[in-house]
């Protein structure tokens, strides 16, 4: 089950880097508010994730960046993703 939710994060995360015009390679900040369940598996699996997603942070409980309402396998949650410039 876990898995699952993990699987579903790193999709809709991928889907709002394109959505949001960045490049492959570029890497970004995660943010999540709105679910604790979803924030507690975030932080759990941020290093996997991250990697995944190529995100050098993961920030629960904050909202940043473009900014998408979704529906995760039943638990909602307010997703962000930021390119960081370098």
């Amino acid at each position: 089950l876990e898995e699952g939710f993990i699987r579903e994060l790193v999709s809709k995360i991928q889907t709002m880097r394109k959505e949001a015009g960045f490049e492959v390679m570029d890497r970004i900040i995660v943010y999540q508010s709105g679910n604790d369940r979803l924030a507690e598996l975030l932080d759990t699996h941020k290093a996997e994730i991250g990697r995944e997603v190529l995100a050098d942070e993961i920030r629960t409980g904050t909202e940043g960046g473009y900014k998408k309402e979704w529906n995760i396998n039943g638990e909602k949650t307010m997703l962000g993703v930021e390119k960081i410039n370098r």
